[in-house]
């Protein structure tokens, strides 16, 4: 691919990816934050399947997202810095194992399920949200038992927006053809 048409296609998927994301954090009921999210931009993972360029594009696009918080929350940085991580960690994992769907879209699951709650705890505790309504739960203090609660809350969420919505998103982009540098994907 060349490299305006990469730069091009990764500044795109990170304009769409960050609107979304933003999108998503107005809504009300707290779909993008929090222990379980929906971050329905999450869909778009997917796109690391079809093309690298989503890579730095999907990582971009996180960044900025979450960068759109800092006003609020300045604990967001680590938002900014490791959720961008994860994303990454987790496009780079999608195109990795992109001729198998199912494994692909493990990626973005699991890197920000082991990489979010890592730092959930601290943005939780700087808005006083240690505790665990739905489980009547405190966890101040207990920074293992917030990961693990944060662990599966990220997934669940992650699976839900990944597998609900991002796999027939992929499947009805390669249905039309679309693959690596946009071009039909033959292999």
């Amino acid at each position: 691919m060349r490299r305006s048409r990469y730069v091009a296609q990764a500044g795109l998927i990170a304009a769409v990816y960050a609107v979304l994301t933003v999108l998503v954090l107005q809504m009300p009921f707290y779909l993008g934050w929090g222990i379980v999210q929906f971050r329905l931009s999450e869909a778009l993972t997917v796109l690391a399947a079809l093309t690298p360029s989503a890579i730095p594009g999907l990582a971009l696009g996180t960044a900025a997202a979450n960068a759109t918080q800092l006003s609020a929350n300045p604990i967001a940085i680590y938002d900014v810095l490791l959720g961008s991580i994860a994303t990454l960690v987790g496009a780079a994992w999608t195109w990795r194992f992109r001729r198998n769907a199912a494994v692909a879209l493990l990626g973005p699951i699991l890197s920000n399920a082991l990489i979010v709650p890592i730092y959930l705890p601290l943005m939780l505790a700087g808005l006083g949200l240690y505790e665990v309504p739905f489980l009547g739960v405190d966890l101040e203090g207990h920074w293992l038992g917030m990961y693990l609660i944060g662990f599966a809350g990220v997934a669940f969420g992650e699976t839900v927006v990944v597998y609900g919505l991002g796999w027939p998103l992929l499947s009805a982009m390669r249905r039309l053809g679309i693959g690596a540098a946009g071009q039909a994907d033959t292999k």
